[in-house]
């Protein structure tokens, strides 16, 4: 398999207390933090608070974005993290992101995006879409 592009962290909390996961304010700002931390550039964010409950958000950055939703009422939230390139540190937004949002237990799932197949030269190559065959 060849080189990824990205990473997605995806980012599984239960058991966390309801106030944090439904006030606005506090979600954004964790978010923004764990951007810092991650070492990212951003570019812009977006909030919204559901009624009676719940709140999802969007941080985009150059390297791709994170976001959340939360379902206070079931103590959940889930995240995603997800950056490209090398310099990036997603894996210190999460560390953050579960120690802001205190859950009882976490999962996270590690995605590689944009899986990159070594080259292949191509004058001993004929690529269609089903298939590589080379020669000699």
């Amino acid at each position: 398999m060849g080189k990824a592009l990205g990473r997605h962290i995806l980012l599984e909390l239960s058991g966390c207390p309801y106030a944090l996961l439904n006030d606005v304010e506090y979600v954004r700002k964790s978010l923004l933090e764990a951007a810092e931390r991650a070492q990212v550039t951003i570019i812009s964010d977006s909030f919204n608070m559901f009624n009676p409950h719940g709140v999802s958000g969007m941080v985009i950055i150059a390297e791709s974005h994170i976001s959340i939703h939360t379902w206070p009422e079931y103590g959940y939230a889930a995240i995603d993290v997800f950056t490209c390139g090398d310099s990036a540190l997603p894996e210190r937004a999460v560390e953050y992101l579960v120690e802001a949002f205190q859950p009882e237990e976490y999962t996270t799932y590690v995605v590689k995006r944009g899986i990159l197949r070594e080259e292949i030269p191509q004058a001993a190559c004929e690529i269609d879409t089903r298939r590589v065959s080379c020669a000699g």
